[in-house]
């Protein structure tokens, strides 16, 4: 027999359509940053440090999906001027995780997971944690973030899904990323 937290995750690998519709609904009326009281997918956010207690905030982010387009016209009006697509470096997961952390600025993102899409939105819930609680300055796995050098962690790059998009998940020696891809002369990502 299986466990609880490896029935959850079987269940959200294959969601019933109609519930998660239902949910979607209720999301898109909501903020698009709202904070909630517990996990949607409690498997997972356990599995990322979430725990049921004071100093953890969850944060349900919603994003539009696309290649966020914005118009810009230089000096004259020539179509070869006109460029109306900005491609960012950056994943989805990474930019729901800044916008947490720009909205609560108090707390600081521990990491994030994914919770649904439809054909205009992407949904992410994003773990947060307030640095000045005694219950996570004690805590010996938390305790990491109330250090000052991991203050707004997330806009540097430093969680997993920033890590991630920066390319630093590859040691390889090859790898023009690391450090950063400006001290590798830009010819990392």
């Amino acid at each position: 027999m299986k466990g609880l937290y490896h029935q959850l995750r079987e269940a959200w690998k294959k969601p019933d359509p109609q519930r998660v519709r239902e949910l979607m609904i209720q999301w898109r009326k909501d903020d698009a940053i709202t904070k909630i009281g517990k996990p949607t997918r409690l498997d997972r956010a356990r599995n990322l440090g979430y725990k049921a207690k004071k100093g953890f905030i969850l944060a349900r982010v919603r994003i539009i999906r696309g290649g966020r387009k914005r118009p810009i016209v230089n000096k004259a009006r020539r179509s070869k001027r006109q460029t109306n697509k900005k491609v960012l470096k950056m994943n989805y997961k990474w930019i729901a995780e800044q916008r947490a952390q720009r909205k609560f600025k108090n707390l600081e993102v521990l990491n994030s997971y994914n919770l649904a899409k439809d054909g205009r939105h992407y949904f992410y819930e994003v773990i947060m944690l307030d640095p000045k609680r005694p219950e996570i300055k004690n805590n010996k796995k938390t305790k990491f973030i109330a250090s000052p050098k991991n203050k707004k962690r997330v806009l540097r790059g430093l969680t997993s899904a920033g890590k991630k998009s920066r390319g630093l998940r590859d040691k390889s020696p090859m790898n023009k990323s690391r450090p950063s891809v400006r001290a590798g002369l830009r010819r990392g990502k």
